[in-house]
């Protein structure tokens, strides 16, 4: 075994996190020149002019996800590979967690709540809160239902059923529901009005989103790796996408379940006690939480808007200023979210973590942050510049080998086809992690469905992910040259039931994607033809928005995917107790299929 995955996989004991932070600097910058050094050389006929120094600039701009999420995904792998204990290698606290330690402090369980019908939420309860009172822990926690909703209609049926609820576990679990009439804050205002009331009756919060489910056995480990470490502030579990008929949902969560574990497994390794905080699914200790991760306001008149949209990493950072740890276990237990249905859905709620991403550049220069807090900011915003920089790379790419006499004026190829596969090697590196550590074990391939189907799976998964991201990078450009003139996207609701998208309404948002990619690819194909092949890295998705919307919302497509098991995730070959109690339609179909097999 090399040194380095010694060292990754825990077995160099004088490895200290300021060592690893420095092995990881230095290979991300050595990696980041030679990428630059490399589309240097492929631009280099004729010289570098103008052009070719902004190209250069941009390529730079898309540099950092890639280059940081390469390193990520190694060293998570080799920590897989070879540690004899993954999550303790990154987490050490938990090597101590036998799971039968009494619960000893008070819980609170947060269920934030806005427009959204009651059902699929207290669908997604019962069984956890059935799961508490059956380990006899039931009173060790006590549940606070937190609505910001404003339709009235929604508001009355909240209070009815959610009011049944806890009639329903009278004695077993405490539940209350409280509505606010104004959302000031939002989400995160939300969860401030409910600690400045209830905080002090308990010790620590587990913050569930409207779309989360954790089982009894996972809450309950997050609570005693908590109990075992004072000074953790924030504990973040791996949060994996639930069984879904969705064909748009099936296909992007099975590629999170092969990219978050190895990702997540390697940032972890190195960023050790300044870990991330996603918001939901992570359970936070409240008084040191009250009392130095209240969010800084946002300067008056700012263009980003006016309250922190993504206020979690924020938190995340006043936490590690203030002395606590801010840990993930980067492991699949039990810790579940469902994923927008639909393509569209999915804009919509990636265009407000853009904004709320964007708003970070009023807190970089919060005093007293940690070098990696600083980073961590910086990095969540370059997530969304990079959009932009992939845009115009293909605009001003485009444009210059059109107008070139020859392809070989602009570009050397043999530098530029390595630069290229480079590029999508280090793109796809956090998939191609797990994939190479589930081929060679047939257990882990079985739990994927067996080898035809996770084959099958990644392919689809990867001509779909393929063809999603251009249309993402695009969606971002305009949502950001928007912000620079006040057009702004609040906190609203999502619909979360399977449904199509039309022709008509994929057409009237998708038409400027698709006519940007079939213009580059027309353009290309009447002067380079050779050309269009690379072009179809961006384009491609480009050309194809409006169908591939289309189809992945089709529930006809979707429910031919799941009963072939294609994007089949391991809870759907062997399904928790707990999941068969949400009697959701994606396993209800797998039994059926299994019963027929």
């Amino acid at each position: 075994m090399s040194g380095l995955a010694r060292a990754a996989a825990g077995k160099t004991s004088g490895m200290p996190m300021t060592g690893r932070r420095a092995v990881f600097a230095a290979l991300c910058t050595v990696t980041l020149a030679a990428l630059l050094w490399l589309m240097a050389v492929t631009l280099s006929p004729g010289g570098l002019g103008i052009a070719d120094i902004i190209i250069l600039t941009l390529f730079g701009l898309t540099l950092p996800w890639l280059v940081i999420g390469f390193w990520n995904a190694v060293i998570g792998y080799l920590i897989m590979r070879f540690a004899a204990d993954p999550e303790a290698a990154v987490t050490p606290v938990v090597a101590g967690i036998r799971g039968d330690e009494p619960i000893t402090g008070s819980t609170a369980i947060l269920m934030c709540v806005r427009n959204e019908m009651p059902d699929r939420v207290i669908r997604n309860l019962r069984p956890t809160f059935a799961g508490l009172s059956t380990k006899g822990a039931g009173e060790k926690f006590h549940v606070y239902v937190l609505s910001d909703t404003s339709d009235a209609a929604v508001a009355q049926a909240e209070e009815k059923q959610f009011g049944a609820l806890a009639e329903s576990f009278r004695g077993q679990i405490e539940i209350a529901y409280r509505r606010r009439a104004v959302n000031a804050g939002f989400k995160a205002g939300n969860i401030r009005d409910a600690f400045e009331r209830w905080g002090s009756l308990h010790e620590l919060a587990l913050v569930l989103d409207t779309d989360s489910f954790m089982s009894a056995n996972a809450i309950l480990r997050l609570v005693r790796v908590m109990q075992a470490n004072p000074r953790l502030g924030i504990l973040q579990s791996l949060v994996v996408g639930l069984p879904s008929t969705s064909a748009f949902a099936r296909i992007f969560q099975f590629g999170m379940r092969l990219g978050m574990r190895s990702y997540t497994t390697g940032s972890a390794w190195w960023q050790g006690d300044c870990g991330p905080y996603w918001g939901h699914n992570a359970v936070i200790r409240i008084a040191p939480f009250m009392a130095h991760c209240e969010l800084p306001p946002i300067p008056k008149g700012s263009l980003l808007g006016d309250h922190v949209l993504s206020h979690d990493q924020i938190e995340a950072t006043l936490m590690r200023r203030a002395g606590y740890e801010v840990r993930v276990l980067p492991k699949e237990d039990d810790s579940f979210e469902e994923n927008p249905p639909t393509m569209i859905e999915f804009i919509r709620r990636d265009l407000r973590w853009c904004q709320g991403n964007m708003q970070y550049v009023h807190f970089l220069t919060l005093p007293g942050l940690l070098p990696v807090s600083r980073y961590q900011l910086v990095f969540a915003i370059l997530m969304f510049v990079g959009s932009p920089a992939w845009i115009a790379l293909l605009i001003l790419g485009t444009l210059m080998i059109a107008l070139a006499p020859n392809v070989t004026d602009v570009i050397q190829r043999g530098p530029g086809l390595v630069l290229y596969l480079s590029v999508f090697v280090m793109w796809m590196s956090p998939k191609l992690a797990t994939i190479l550590y589930v081929l060679p074990r047939k257990r882990a391939r079985d739990a994927f469905g067996g080898t035809a189907r996770f084959a099958v799976s990644i392919l689809t998964e990867t001509v779909f992910f393929i063809l999603l991201m251009p249309i993402m990078w695009f969606r971002h450009t305009v949502f950001l040259i928007g912000l620079m003139f006040g057009k702004q996207i609040g906190w609203i609701g999502q619909s979360r039931d399977d449904h199509s998208v039309a022709w008509s309404e994929a057409a009237q948002t998708l038409w400027p994607q698709t006519l940007l990619g079939w213009a580059c690819i027309g353009l290309l194909a009447a002067t380079h033809p050779a050309a269009v092949p690379f072009a179809l890295f961006v384009a491609g998705g480009l050309a194809l928005a409006i169908p591939l919307a289309v189809v992945t919302s089709d529930p006809k497509v979707g429910r031919a995917l799941t009963r072939l098991g294609v994007g089949c995730l391991p809870e759907e070959t062997s399904i928790p107790a707990e999941l068969r109690e949400l009697k959701l339609a994606a396993l209800d179909m797998i039994a059926a299929r299994q019963r027929g097999a």
